[in-house]
């Protein structure tokens, strides 16, 4: 007897296989035995959090007590530990990195690129619009901000590895050139492999929203013990404290614009009072969902963003901005590889890296988890080919666009009245947006603009990451409980709190650094674990190359 499939029919028998151990049922309607796939489970058991829940958050409590019994133990143990891997294996975050983007490239040109995410049928639950405004502003979207301006004018006042004589025409370009690195698609990248794994694994295979199970071509049933329980505990914790950076940078800016436009002076208990408010808020639109939240929040952020980007653009050195943008992408294409494979070769390159290049890197892999969860979740329907460009290329793109006209702008002031912001931004980063702004006409009123913006971006990226870490916490269910949610909305904020208090935007960065540093195995394993899970997807049983052992198989009489 011969039995034909479809490839439906072959993806849903696969599911099981590749997810975590099925449990088998009753079923209801035969009378019979069924297997009950893991994401099936994930939702069954999604109020009663496991073993990967109360050990993130027995770690987590650990670390906020050391910090508050013993901030000084801990600032000297963490700084200790940031210098080792700067000098050590700070380079790992540069080859990881760039494996990512070459991965994306090829998976998306191959046979694989049509893949849907999702059954063959499938349509994306979000417009094309609503989908890359909640990719731009969720994912990454205080960053426009907090380093819009700040990144390109210290690299200007002060040019990274000598590479220029500060304040120059030269000096601009490599500011911008470095800024791009920074934030175009090495960073994406990183979120593309993620989200990708993911979302492959949810939507195709059937997988609960963890990273564990997308190893299992690697390390086989070990991701279904407490092998890979660890590796979803490192998720959470890389996630928790890379957002929390997010936080500290947000509440930073923040507390600055108040300055600037209400003349309240910026505080570490203003900063404070700003976490404590914004983390109600966030945690409120969290237990509203993604499809209301953050979709929404996204939309008007994007909004604002474009119509402030284009005064910007119109009111300032229009003429500079658009020659600075073309020679500094010139210069980002010609010295890509060389720049991506840049290492320190002196103590004061090495700190500079420590608090440029390889945060910035860290800080991506330390997003990772939570990223790729995310954009699993608002990803479904897409095609492998549609994923890559909306997360790797177009975000790139609009991150070039937008650092050259608020970089380029105050690089353009600098260069006429002498450096005054670049001089202000060496000494506090989160004065050179409002500065930039205050050079232009109705400082007041884009002032106020930036401020709704960050508080917005503020939101909605936290937003999502509570939604994540919940899920992560929950068995990797799409629909986790309202009390998981409220849990990591307060104890994100809480963190935050603490790190402020210990060392302020130091202490957040290192505390990203450190917790990325397993990641840069992970996403690695990841990227191989991916295309071996594409290698199998029965939707190419009948497109894959015929060998000559099929060939005799076919030939030969039974």
């Amino acid at each position: 007897m011969t039995h034909t499939h479809n490839a439906e029919d072959l993806m849903d028998t696969s599911s099981s296989g590749t997810g975590a151990s099925p449990t088998i049922l009753n079923s209801p309607n035969s009378g019979g035995p069924h297997i009950e796939s893991a994401l099936a489970k994930a939702d069954r058991l999604r109020g009663r959090p496991g073993s990967v829940f109360w050990t993130s958050v027995g770690l987590i409590g650990a670390f906020t007590a050391w910090a508050s019994l013993s901030p000084s133990s801990l600032s000297t143990v963490m700084t200790a530990a940031m210098d080792w891997v700067a000098q050590s294996v700070g380079w790992s975050y540069l080859v990881v990195t760039l494996g990512c983007i070459g991965l994306l490239i090829y998976i998306a040109i191959s046979r694989f690129g049509r893949i849907r995410l999702g059954a063959q049928d499938s349509k994306p639950e979000f417009s094309t619009w609503a989908w890359l405004a909640m990719i731009l502003s969720a994912v990454m979207g205080i960053g426009l901000i907090s380093y819009g301006v700040a990144e390109p004018i210290s690299h200007f006042a002060s040019p990274p590895h000598g590479l220029a004589q500060a304040g120059t025409m030269e000096a601009a370009v490599r500011a911008m050139q470095f800024s791009y690195f920074d934030w175009g698609p090495h960073a994406w990248a990183v979120f593309g492999v993620f989200g990708l794994a993911i979302a492959y694994s949810t939507h195709c295979r059937n997988n609960p929203g963890l990273v564990s199970p997308m190893l299992r071509p690697i390390f086989g049933k070990m991701v279904d013990g407490w092998f890979g329980k660890m590796i979803d505990v490192f998720a959470i914790i890389a996630t928790l404290f890379g957002t929390t950076t997010s936080l500290g940078l947000g509440a930073s800016q923040i507390g600055e614009g108040v300055n600037r436009v209400f003349g309240i002076p910026s505080s570490l208990f203003g900063q404070i009072l700003i976490i404590a408010v914004i983390t109600v808020i966030f945690t409120l639109s969290a237990l509203s969902g993604v499809h209301r939240g953050v979709k929404y929040l996204s939309q008007g952020t994007m909004v604002l963003s474009v119509g402030l980007g284009l005064y910007v653009l119109f009111t300032g050195p229009t003429n500079f901005i658009s020659n600075l943008f073309f020679r500094s992408l010139g210069e980002y294409l010609s010295s890509f590889f060389a720049v991506s494979l840049l290492t320190p070769g002196t103590p004061e390159d090495v700190q500079w890296m420590q608090w440029w290049t390889y945060f910035m890197m860290a800080w991506w892999l330390s997003w990772g988890a939570f990223v790729g969860v995310f954009l699993a979740k608002i990803s479904k329907g897409r095609t492998i080919r549609e994923f890559v460009a909306g997360v790797m290329i177009v975000p790139s793109v609009v991150f070039f666009v937008w650092f050259t006209i608020f970089g380029g702008t105050a690089i353009k002031f600098d260069m006429e009245n002498g450096g005054q912001i670049g001089a202000a931004a060496l000494d506090d980063v989160n004065s050179a947006f409002f500065a930039t702004l205050a050079e232009l006409p109705l400082s007041g009123l884009t002032s106020i603009v930036a401020i709704i913006l960050v508080v917005m971006y503020f939101v909605s990226g936290a937003d999502a990451n509570t939604f994540v870490l919940s899920m992560m916490s929950s068995r990797g269910t799409l629909e986790p409980t309202k009390p998981v949610l409220t849990t990591w909305g307060l104890l994100t904020g809480l963190c935050a709190v603490v790190l402020l208090i210990v060392g302020g935007l130091g202490a957040l960065q290192q505390a990203a650094m450190l917790s990325a540093l397993p990641f840069t195995v992970i996403v690695a394993l990841l990227g191989v674990g991916l295309v071996k899970e594409l290698r199998n997807d029965p939707r190419f049983d009948r497109t894959r190359s015929v060998t000559q052992s099929d060939l005799n198989k076919i030939l030969t009489p039974q």
